[in-house]
């Protein structure tokens, strides 16, 4: 049996034994004699709606809204299998539930609406929105996936936070701001080169310019090569990045450049266009699990190169969970209104000083490793190092209050269960 056969195999089984799906509910309150039940459900359940119906921010404290977060797509852009529909990503958003519960404790509905438009979806989120402490919007089709958010943002007052777009963008600007530090180069002084102009590239980038790069500095590459100012076949979101440039095709854009980040499909970057970067180039290549070109060919072509890419199996795995979960664990612990941007660059630089601090034996044990030590092969947090919760979180949550979007004093959240 071919590895690829086995992982099929042993992916199906794991989604369907011994029961189907990987998440369940499970009450957090006896229920086994008379006078339980008479309070978990009529007559003693009607004493807290009477204190919502008075008061709504009382369901904060009467029900799970305040650890309970929605997942939720349209299955428009499902992993990199496309609009595969609301149902079929079903898989996908109870693994982010897992996550979410796993790494930060946070308890999620996961949500698949089909929607026959924009509007359709953006009402049904609305409309079922009062559930919930946030909303995780996933794997929604660019460009729908920019005003679906900004509408949502708009409508809510909880968190609605695209992990595609802002998520990306932190662990990519984070992992960034450390390869720059140990190639003792600026964000002020870099090209960078974006080959993906979706959700994920577009939200890099435009976290990059609120870090300090500006727009000429960022050659923005789509299917029909450069984003550029002469081009009349741009949406509003990449007409942001048409800049004045000679540059036409992705080789163009690539010569002279310090960072190339990927965020499209496999093996369309070249050796060449590799050998034709600045000293000291900063590789960022995420398709997965394809990337857009193979470690081995980019090593093999520069030796002074820092590269990452979305797989667990090399060193640097630019990977969401880093952020969403202990994002979310922030802003709910202060009953955040918005995920705003000083909230997105606390979480930025708080995985990135992280990186840099001693890791303890135990995480370096946990990837079969003797020691983990900041440097080329290692610029940003491993999911699994424990200090994630204790680090990122916090720093969300003092930027929250400290923008005036909380409504309430920082708490750590306990884990009780």
């Amino acid at each position: 049996m071919s590895n690829k056969d086995a992982l099929h195999r042993d992916a199906l089984d794991y989604h369907s034994k011994p029961w189907p799906g990987k998440i369940s509910v499970t009450p957090t309150k006896p229920c086994s004699r008379q006078d339980e039940l008479s309070l978990a459900y009529t007559p003693g359940v009607a004493e807290p709606v009477r204190e919502i119906a008075r008061d709504p921010e009382l369901a904060y404290q009467y029900t799970s809204k305040a650890n309970l977060v929605a997942v939720i797509t349209d299955g428009t852009a499902v992993l990199g299998l496309g609009n595969v529909g609301a149902l079929a990503g079903k898989p996908v958003m109870e693994g982010k539930a897992v996550l979410f519960k796993q790494f930060a404790g946070i308890d999620v509905f996961d949500i698949e609406v089909t929607a026959d438009s924009q509007e359709a979806f953006i009402d049904t989120v609305t409309n079922i929105a009062p559930t919930f402490g946030g909303i995780n919007l996933e794997d929604i089709a660019a460009p729908h996936c920019f005003e679906i958010e900004q509408i949502l943002k708009q409508r809510l007052d909880i968190p609605v936070f695209h992990d595609d777009q802002h998520g990306t963008a932190i662990i990519i600007a984070a992992g960034l701001l450390n390869a720059l530090e140990i190639h003792n180069k600026k964000l002020a002084d870099i090209k960078i080169v974006c080959i993906g102009a979706g959700s994920a590239g577009i939200a890099s980038m435009r976290l990059l310019l609120t870090l300090g790069i500006s727009r000429q500095q960022i050659n923005l590459v789509d299917r029909k090569g450069v984003v550029h100012s002469e081009r009349t076949d741009l949406n509003s979101y990449k007409q942001e990045f048409a800049i004045d440039t000679h540059d036409r095709t992705m080789a163009d854009a690539m010569r002279g450049a310090d960072v190339l980040v990927g965020v499209s499909g496999p093996d369309i970057v070249s050796a060449d266009m590799v050998a034709s970067m600045a000293d000291k180039p900063v590789i960022f290549v995420l398709s997965n699990p394809d990337p857009e070109i193979a470690p081995e060919i980019a090593q093999a072509t520069r030796d002074d190169l820092i590269m990452a890419t979305g797989r667990s199996d090399y060193p640097n795995q630019i990977n969401n969970i880093l952020g969403f979960p202990f994002i979310f664990r922030g802003a709910l612990d202060v009953r955040a209104k918005t995920i705003n941007t000083e909230m997105e660059i606390a979480a930025v630089h708080a995985l990135a000083q992280l990186a840099r601090l001693p890791v303890p034996s135990d995480v370096s044990a946990a990837y079969g490793l003797d020691r983990l030590e900041f440097g080329p092969d290692y610029i940003i947090p491993k999911p699994f190092d424990p200090r994630l919760i204790s680090t990122v979180a916090p720093a969300v949550a003092k930027a929250a209050v400290d923008s005036g979007v909380a409504r309430k004093k920082y708490q750590p959240f306990e884990r009780k269960r």
